[in-house]
């Protein structure tokens, strides 16, 4: 009996020990943040603004690694399968679960292999339509869409790119319907869209940008569900399409099972470098905005957002290529 009793009371000590030794894990003496597409490209580039400032708040070293391929996913499945200590880290975007909901196979579960840290940023894409149609405002492109469904076309990135299925939400919400013309990358579909051999593009303004200051594409709204103050002569597409709202966002994740405390600390670091010069510099440019959440608030947005595209692909029977 009294062996029992002195078992159980080392049972109970080690229950009440065990969430105080993980507060009290040290940190990792190194702190790799991965990014799953090519270096140079702008979430690379956020990365690298982010990883000066953070090392500094840290005294820990803050690296940088691209691991593209396949969408992203190739990058976030490394980080999937990392260790669970907060030395590995994955910088993503939007495209984190647009690649998911249209993916056919996913070595990993975008909800659930991973821990929400913080969102750096948020913005809208643009609505843009090349310079050669009549299209002065959404309601304009709404009508001739209306009169001849299926007569205009859009272009996007490929089959199952954020482009894709935000111009077919866009399509289900305002009741029209346009033509998809996938390309190989936006470069190539903007081109078309300034030569006229498309019509329409859902895009991000870092992509549109170099053509519409040449005159070749007019934009005609954003996608947030508010107006934009980077963007304060074009009105949100909700006021023509009530109930559209897109913003895409720049964020930092964990593997699933990364001590709580290290997760809380790192978001209480990102959300001020966030709001920093250092990173202002890198946001501005496409419209993106520091959007300070908790680890739990970023998590509901990740869930809502691949509930909302995993439906869209599954409506449109999307399967990324």
């Amino acid at each position: 009996m009294l062996r029992l009793r002195i078992l159980f009371c080392v049972a109970a000590l080690l229950g009440v020990m065990t969430p105080f030794a993980l507060a009290q894990a040290p940190p990792p003496k190194l702190i790799r943040i991965v990014v799953p597409f090519s270096a140079g490209a702008s979430n690379d580039v956020i990365a690298r603004a982010l990883a000066v400032p953070l090392a500094k708040r840290l005294d820990i070293p803050v690296i940088v690694e691209n691991k593209a391929g396949a969408a992203g996913v190739i990058g976030a499945d490394s980080v999937a399968k990392s260790p669970h200590d907060g030395s590995v880290l994955l910088l993503t975007s939007s495209t984190f679960l647009t690649a998911a909901a249209t993916q056919a196979q996913l070595p990993y579960d975008p909800l659930n292999a991973f821990a929400p840290i913080a969102m750096i940023g948020q913005g809208p894409l643009l609505l843009a339509v090349s310079s050669s149609t009549p299209f002065r405002s959404p309601g304009d492109l709404l009508s001739a869409a209306r009169e001849k469904p299926g007569g205009l076309n859009y272009g996007s990135a490929g089959v199952g790119s954020i482009g894709h299925l935000a111009s077919e939400l866009f399509d289900d919400a305002a009741k029209v319907r346009m033509s998809h013309v996938p390309y190989k990358g936006a470069a190539n579909a903007v081109t078309d869209l300034a030569g006229g051999q498309i019509q329409v593009m859902i895009s991000s303004y870092s992509t549109l940008a170099p053509l519409i200051k040449s005159g070749k594409v007019r934009a005609l709204a954003v996608t947030s569900k508010q107006a934009h103050s980077a963007f304060a002569d074009l009105p949100p597409l909700a006021a023509s399409v009530p109930g559209y709202s897109i913003d895409i966002w720049v964020g930092v994740f964990a593997p699933a099972g990364t001590p709580t405390p290290w997760i809380e600390r790192l978001n209480r670091e990102i959300n001020e470098i966030a709001v920093s010069a250092e990173l202002r510099t890198v946001l501005e440019p496409d419209g993106t905005v520091p959007v300070a959440m908790t680890p739990a608030s970023f998590a509901a947005r990740i869930k809502e957002e691949f509930t909302q595209w995993k439906r869209i692909a599954a409506e449109h029977k999307i399967v990324a290529e």
